[in-house]
């Protein structure tokens, strides 16, 4: 295995769409969304100690989901935990990462993965990573992998790449914003746009340039670290200087701004599991449409329904068709899968009436 190889995996987000079971106290990627035994987290760190040494993981989150990070991963120590004192998005935590691994190993290849993705052909995405971590290698570019669009999907971005079909890696040519569905047809159709899974390979040196191009003021303000990063001084740091940095996510930054970027066709399915729709789409559903996680579902006049319990339970179901039912110590939730992207504005109603007892 390759001790070049990194991986900084970002858990930090609080998944407010997986309401009422992701809350900011517990968020989904500490959840077994699906029933496997494993949380989303657990499993993002199980697939790429296949391809990165485990003390070459570096998990991204918030300092108050270390304890819960520590004890889902007993593998991983302290300090490779990297805590944010502030959300700030991503790009100020990638380039923090970027600058702790370069002064460890100047060498390194660096992955980023989201924590709560679900991959089902883990061999084919290793085969992916490890093209990719050879051609950072060798060349100065900012690599992406781009999941080939299933169907016109208006929930996700898109990166359009240039058009030599021969090549596996390819130019990016833009990164478009989330579509309307006439445009979602269109970028299916020519089939040179890939949706944006948020999956990133370089090396620590171009990362860490490309900052210093094009966010200078941000890589000027964490260079000032780079005495202390990996100290015990570290943290004081951090804390008095993390949550100066510009709230950017890494694709405003510098990938739609860098004329170095390149996307990799991805080989594996993947589901980014942000919804509970997308979480339906990607479990076994039974002949009218119903999925389940944990719950023993009996059923009449009911389809398309999405139905989630913390513990085993039996879920009669009569005349219900497209629906969200999650079943959670403290508050049930019946909600129309068609208004799924209104959940975010439904916790902050519930938090607005009832305080952050149920948040």
């Amino acid at each position: 295995m390759n001790t070049n190889y990194y991986a900084v995996i970002m858990a930090g987000g609080i998944g407010s769409r997986f309401w009422p079971v992701s809350t900011s106290q517990f968020p989904k990627q500490f959840h077994d969304m699906l029933g496997t035994g494993q949380s989303l987290l657990q499993k993002t760190c199980s697939r790429l100690t296949k391809l990165v040494p485990p003390q070459n993981i570096r998990i991204l989150t918030n300092e108050r989901y270390l304890e819960l990070t520590l004890e889902q991963l007993p593998e991983i120590n302290q300090s490779q935990v990297i805590l944010e004192p502030a959300m700030r998005n991503t790009a100020p935590c990638i380039l923090m990462a970027a600058m702790k691994i370069q002064k460890e190993n100047p060498e390194a290849m660096m992955l980023v993965a989201p924590s709560d993705h679900w991959i089902e052909d883990e061999t084919a995405f290793q085969t992916d990573v490890a093209t990719c971590f050879e051609r950072c290698s060798n060349e100065d570019h900012l690599l992406t992998l781009g999941i080939p669009p299933a169907f016109p999907n208006t929930g996700y971005g898109y990166i359009e790449s240039a058009s030599e079909a021969a090549n596996a890696i390819k130019k990016v040519e833009q990164f478009r914003e989330k579509p309307d569905y006439e445009t979602a047809k269109k970028f299916v159709a020519a089939r040179n746009f890939y949706w944006n899974a948020g999956i990133f390979i370089w090396s620590v040196e171009s990362i860490t340039k490309a900052f210093e191009t094009h966010m200078p003021v941000m890589h000027a303000l964490f260079s000032e670290g780079k005495p202390v990063y990996n100290t015990s001084e570290e943290n004081d740091f951090v804390r008095n200087n993390y949550e100066k940095a510009e709230n950017i996510s890494i694709d405003y930054a510098i990938m739609e701004k860098a004329d170095n970027v390149f996307v990799k066709e991805a080989g594996f399915d993947w589901n980014d599991l942000g919804t509970w729709g997308a979480l339906h789409d990607k479990l076994s559903v039974n002949s009218h449409e119903n999925a389940t996680v944990r719950a023993t579902l009996h059923a009449a006049d009911a389809e398309g329904n999405m139905i989630y319990t913390e513990q085993n339970k039996l879920v009669v179901l009569d005349g219900l068709k497209d629906y969200i039912v999650v079943d959670k110590e403290g508050v049930l939730m019946i909600y129309p899968k068609t208004k799924e992207q209104d959940i975010k504005k439904l916790v902050a109603d519930v938090r607005q009436q009832y305080g952050d007892q149920y948040i």
